[in-house]
């Protein structure tokens, strides 16, 4: 993997934490969302419209567009219900390692991608990392089966392995800031009907989290916008792996900022993903 895409993964993964602690720590996790995104999105649309005329798009461009901006609204509909179902720092693992293992697995059927012995080595170890997470890092009780896995943060793993694919290829026909302009403003048109049914939730959110809406508007879109720079730079596969040193910072602020319980355990999955993320930035 490139140092260049490598460093835009890096630094899309620590945004991506702390926009996520925001969403977690919200009244209500999709009107948040959608209130960031809706902001994020009209903060980009005159940037967005700018290339679309100076530049275009391939053929089949509005395509991808259309289709991720399908999923990404499913996206976030079941991450809001996900972060109601757990902890932050178990929650967030599952949901995004899902995504690494059903990457490589679809990057092979259509887009053609091979990773190397090094890369799925990187990949089988951030998967590991996320099960000892789980394993090591879930309440429970002796005597008592465990919790099962929240339906919804799987629910999320698969939109993020789907929406990964769509993306890859189609910043391949759409320059990346119009893309991401035109699928959050998708997004925002796609979710305001249900949204705007919970106008007392949506107007109590905007006085509670107003400050944090608006710092988590500035994140949100602009961490998927590194990624699809970098998807443009690597495989698939590699990108959505690297961007995985967010279960790190995940564990990280909810172990020692939100005083989330069985830090220990969870920061030793944690420090597994890094090893595979590691491996994962040899990788060519």
């Amino acid at each position: 993997m490139s140092g260049s895409a490598l460093a835009l993964v890096l630094v899309a993964a620590l945004i991506h934490a702390g926009w996520n602690a925001l969403a977690k720590r919200a009244r209500d996790p999709l009107v948040f969302l959608w209130s960031s995104v809706t902001l994020a999105s009209l903060g980009l649309a005159p940037l967005g419209a700018w290339v679309i005329v100076a530049e275009g798009w391939k053929p089949g461009g509005a395509s991808f567009v259309l289709a991720t901006v399908a999923v990404h609204a499913v996206y976030f509909w079941v991450l809001a219900r996900a972060y109601g179902s757990g902890d932050l720092s178990v929650v967030y693992p599952v949901a995004r390692g899902l995504g690494v293992a059903l990457v490589p697995v679809l990057a092979l059927v259509f887009l053609h991608e091979r990773v190397s012995a090094l890369g799925a080595l990187g990949v089988a170890l951030v998967v590991a990392g996320i099960v000892v997470i789980y394993v090591l890092g879930t309440p429970w009780n002796i005597g008592r089966s465990r919790p099962p896995v929240s339906m919804w943060s799987i629910a999320t793993g698969l939109t993020v392995a789907v929406y990964s694919i769509i993306d890859k290829a189609g910043v391949a026909r759409v320059h990346p800031l119009a893309y991401i302009s035109l699928m959050g403003l998708g997004i925002s048109v796609l979710l305001a009907p249900w949204v705007l049914t919970r106008r007392e939730s949506l107007g109590r959110e905007w006085r509670t989290n107003g400050r944090a809406i608006i710092l988590a508007s500035s994140m949100n879109l602009t961490s998927y916008l590194l990624v699809l720079f970098a998807f443009r730079q690597a495989k698939a596969s590699y990108v959505v792996a690297a961007r995985e040193t967010s279960i790190v910072f995940s564990v990280l602020i909810g172990s020692l900022i939100m005083r989330e319980a069985h830090a220990g355990s969870r920061l030793i999955g944690a420090l597994v993903v890094l090893l595979g993320v590691v491996c994962v930035a040899l990788a060519r």
